[in-house]
């Protein structure tokens, strides 16, 4: 089996809890797993290599990263050499692991990487006495471990009123809890990256938006097939619905000649399949004015639901309905932080079929096995993923990140039109 070099993002966020910035992740397929099911980090001039040429040529910025600022680690290998410089500077941060010696040679290129424009992060500094502090100078930001087996609290405390002074950017990552994100808060940190964020637990505590519960008539009533006029219909009845999706179609609608006259009209101009996508990302719409492209939840379930539908539409491509139903699956899945409350309590009180039902609660059925294949992408579980491509004609794991890739940049184009411009796809080709 050829050795092949996958690409993950990991958010990053701002105190708000705003998307900021990615975290790019590398993962190889066709080296065993390490014990524990832990795939191994790439850690060779050549994988990196592969890697940027995913990134820049391959995906393209606006397919990988959107707007937002992209994190790259680096070892000595990587910033030594020409290939960095593929890197827009103005769109990177270079992250110096903690494996990294900075010696003379390694400075003086820092210096170069940085006239460049380059930002260079420091990753896991775990305490005061880490030889890389001695070259603060030459750094823009300081990524902290919160983890248990990491720095205790006091000694990230006593790190950030060391480092603070300076003016260095504080990044406090694998934040796992609320409550180790006050306390990276209150220590002075200013980003921060971890699982607490992907699985989007911070946002439980935004408000319920008022027309949740309508959004939810709306979803329901678009996935029984109803005619243009029926949605019409109920979106002159709730306003605060029709505002927000009206804005889509005039964003979607810029540079045509056709007039809007109506809310029939919008719906026509665009369809009622896009209507009902626009629908279900509005669930997560942050009612505190978040523009959908910063917020994390958005992000994350746009891209799942996205890529739950492309791979339905490439395993069983004569089954339009499974694609749907994948994509309201997708949406639903992370509908639990929304309501802050466990998603078997939330699914109780929807009108939802026995298969999407069955998909959320039991991972059950065909849109069971899809959101499961998006969830392992999402842990970067080489081993799940591979084991779940065999059940699947036609899909391996190097086409579930090309498909990851694909419902990306349409999660773009969805919720950020004014950095969507450049988004190449809309799709994977389907195959021969």
């Amino acid at each position: 089996m050829n050795e092949e070099v996958l690409l993950g993002r990991q958010p990053i966020v701002d105190a708000t809890g705003s998307l900021v910035a990615f975290e790019l992740l590398f993962r190889s397929v066709g080296k065993p797993v390490a014990a524990g099911g832990a795939p191994d980090r790439i850690d060779d001039l050549q994988a990196s290599c592969h890697v940027i040429a995913r990134s820049v040529a391959d995906l393209g910025l606006t397919d990988s990263l959107g707007r937002f600022t992209g994190y790259v680690n680096a070892d000595r290998s990587l910033l030594m050499s020409e290939v960095v410089e593929v890197l827009p500077p103005e769109r990177f941060v270079l992250e110096i692991l903690e494996t990294t010696v900075i010696d003379a040679s390694l400075r003086d290129r820092i210096v170069e990487l940085r006239k460049r424009g380059y930002r260079i992060a420091l990753d896991d500094v775990c305490d005061a006495d880490d030889p890389r502090l001695g070259f603060l100078p030459l750094v823009d930001i300081v990524k902290i471990d919160l983890l248990p087996q990491g720095p205790v609290r006091q000694t990230w405390n006593a790190l950030a009123k060391q480092l603070k002074p300076a003016g260095k950017t504080l990044l406090a990552e694998k934040v796992e809890s609320p409550e180790e994100f006050q306390q990276a808060l209150d220590a002075g940190f200013d980003l921060f990256q971890g699982y607490f964020f992907a699985r989007p637990q911070l946002l439980r505590s935004r408000r319920m938006p008022s027309s949740v519960s309508q959004t939810i008539q709306l979803v329901a009533l678009l996935d029984q097939d109803p005619d243009i006029d029926a949605v019409a219909r109920e979106l002159r009845r709730h306003p605060a619905l029709a505002k927000p999706l009206l804005r889509q179609v005039n964003s979607t609608a810029l540079g045509l000649r056709r007039q809007i006259d109506s809310i029939a009209s919008a719906i026509a101009l665009v369809g009622l399949q896009q209507i009902r996508r626009w629908a279900q990302l509005l669930l997560y719409a942050d009612s505190e004015g978040r523009p959908m492209h910063a917020d994390p939840l958005m992000q994350q379930v746009g891209v799942r639901a996205r890529m739950m539908e492309l791979l339905a539409q490439r395993w069983r491509p004569e089954e339009r309905r499974l694609g749907e139903q994948a994509f309201l699956t997708g949406m639903l899945s992370r509908i639990d932080a929304l309501f802050g409350m466990p998603l078997r309590e939330v699914v109780g009180n929807l009108p939802l079929t026995d298969s999407v039902r069955g998909a959320l609660l039991e991972r059950a059925g065909p849109l069971g096995h899809l959101l499961s294949v998006c969830e392992a992408r999402e842990r970067a579980d080489l081993a799940a993923l591979e084991a779940l491509c065999r059940d699947m004609a036609d899909i391996d794991v190097a086409q579930t990140a090309l498909i990851e890739s694909a419902a990306a940049a349409w999660t773009i184009s969805q919720t950020d039109p004014a950095a969507a411009q450049g988004v190449r796809h809309e799709g994977v080709r389907p195959a021969a």
